[in-house]
This record gives structure tokens, sequence and C-alpha cells, in this order.
């Protein structure tokens, strides 16, 4: 790449990574002159790029918003960056899986030989995600919810809690649902909004995929503090079925009689900790006593309960349930 156009293009990075920079600033960074810069920037609004000066003692430069969408310039790690996230994207089901695979072609044809290697060696593969086929949301039903989270408006729609092909099944229209947007996020390969329910007094979340948007969006409001103030331990703590601190409800220590490189791999957000060669400590959270006895027992190893009593019990009961199961004959 010629020099000139090599420095255009860090120039143009630069100017993307923060809103103003002083021209004295930029020269250093560039190592060249404030008169090159200011030469530099006069080809960059050539190419359609909004450059603007900005005023004060220093004086500098600032890359606008324009009216046309100009040449695009990428340095190596933008690149790359972006296929990444292109990978990504297909594999969000969010509506835009066709969408993102061109816009990888189309980057991809257009970056050097260099580059198209590191790419073409970077393959991602949705496992953890969803553990079921996950279903699409419209790409146009994900921009209105994010822009009314974002202008702080609320929101009306149509919502069907079960599945979408039994909406209206008794044959009653419920009444549209009223909330205060907060946050669109995803959750085992699902869109979801939380939200505070105006008529329930009370925050939800909603399957993006079950909406039907009603419009227009309503009033602005003053968002509420969500609880915790952390949205990624409250939706969390949502989902199994704790609305405080986002633990789990039920949370229980064993010592398993099994190294712990044979239970780590296994444990998301548990904590394992190495007593000896084939014995480890294992701190786990579930739903419920049951359901963590039963989580447990799938190490097959011998099982010491260190607390609390109520795991103790949950394995009892798990006990007899298996003994009464194993008893049975097949009639």
């Amino acid at each position: 790449m010629p020099k000139t156009s090599a420095r255009l293009l860090s120039l143009l990075s630069l100017l993307q990574a923060r809103r103003d920079w002083p021209g004295a600033l930029l020269a250093e960074r560039l190592e060249v002159s404030e008169r090159t810069v200011r030469r530099d920037v006069d080809r960059l609004r050539e190419l359609g790029y909004p450059v603007v000066a900005t005023k004060g003692s220093d004086g500098g430069y600032r890359l606008d918003a324009g009216a046309e969408l100009p040449p695009l310039l990428f340095d190596d790690e933008q690149a790359i960056a972006l296929a990444v996230a292109l990978q990504i994207a297909a594999t969000a089901g969010a509506g835009i899986e066709e969408a993102a695979t061109r816009a990888l072609n189309t980057v991809r044809q257009v970056m050097p030989a260099r580059l198209r290697y590191r790419i073409d060696t970077f393959q991602v593969t949705a496992v953890e995600p969803a553990p079921q086929p996950t279903p699409q949301v419209d790409s146009g039903v994900l921009m209105t919810l994010s822009a009314a989270v974002r202008a702080r408006e609320v929101l009306r729609f149509d919502y069907n809690p079960i599945s979408p092909s039994r909406a209206g099944d008794s044959g009653v229209q419920a009444p549209p649902r009223r909330v205060q947007p907060h946050h669109l996020v995803t959750w085992g390969g699902r869109w979801y909004l939380v939200a505070w329910d105006l008529d329930r007094e009370d925050w939800r979340t909603f399957r993006a995929d079950r909406i039907t948007l009603r419009i227009p969006t309503g009033p602005r409001f003053t968002p509420r503090e969500l609880p915790g103030g952390d949205v990624a331990a409250f939706v969390a703590g949502r989902f199994r079925g704790f609305d405080g601190s986002g633990d789990w409800p039920c949370r229980g220590e064993v010592i398993l009689d099994v190294p712990a490189a044979a239970v780590s791999p296994y444990v998301r957000d548990g904590v394992v900790e190495e007593l000896g060669p084939n014995r480890c400590r294992l701190v786990l959270g579930s739903w419920s006593w049951p359901g963590l006895a039963a989580t447990i027992g799938r190490f097959d190893a011998d099982i010491e309960v260190i607390g609390p009593v109520e795991l103790k019990d949950a394995f009892a009961h798990l006990a007899r349930r298996y003994a009464d199961a194993a008893g049975n004959e097949h009639r």
C-alpha cells in the first residue's frame, strides 16, 4: 500500500476511535507535520468522509455522520473483528443470518490474501446457545425493541406466552401488554426483552419471537432501577427461579471421589477444588434440591454431602424413588 494511502487509513482509524482529536496530537500519532494532517483531512473529505474542524485553543478534527455512505476503509484489526462479528451474527437467531453471510462474503472478497487466510481459518459453530432449534426473530422487531429501549418509550404489543402457532386458541383476544422496555438481551440462543409491566406492576422478561408489536409507541418514561442493578445477574436469576441476588435458590457442597478434571468441564458456574488425585470438592447450585442432587448424581463417583441438610434429604428422597423404580417389574 502506498505510504500516503496507508497514512490516510491510519488517520481515518484514529478519527473513528474518539470524538475529537487535536491537530497536534494527530500529527504526533501519525509522525507527520500538522500541515500534512490538514492535507490528509482534505483528501478524506474528497473521498466523502465528513471530517469537520473543531474550534478551540488547540484546534482539531472530528468525524461526523454524513448524508451518504463513503468508501469503507478498515485496518487489519478492524477487518478481522468485522469478519468475526459477522460469523457470530450468522448464528444469533436474529433474522439476519442470510444478510450476515452475504456481508461476510462481500468483506472477504475485498480483503488482501493475508487477511482472507486468517478469516478462512476461523470457523464458528454454535453448540451451547440453544438446546433445540431456535425460533427466528424478525430483525425489524429487534430493531424496534432496541429503539424503544434507547428512546425510553412505552411499548404496546400482543404476547403469546406459549407458542406463536397457538395464539388465539381460546377464542379470546388478550389485551395488549404495556411495558417500559429496559434491556434487549440474549439467553440460551433466544432474544428477550426485559421490561417493567405497567399493568402487573412488576418486572417481566418477554421472548422476542412471541411479540407482535402495536404501533405507535407510547409516551416517554423515566427508567426504573433494575433490581440489583445488573441486567445479566437479573436475567440469570429469573431463569433460575430466584429474583434476588441472581444466585441459584438451592446451593450445596459435596465431596466426590473423582478427579477434579473429570468434573470441571461439566459445571458451568460451580466451584471445583482438587483435594487429591482422585478426590475433589464441588459447590453447585440448582433450581431445586432434588434437581441439585440429580445433577451431582450424574458423576459416577461416591458422594459425601457436606451440606446443607436439604441436600442430604434430597439424596434420600431420590434414593427411595430410584429404589422403587428398580424394584418395579415390567408388566
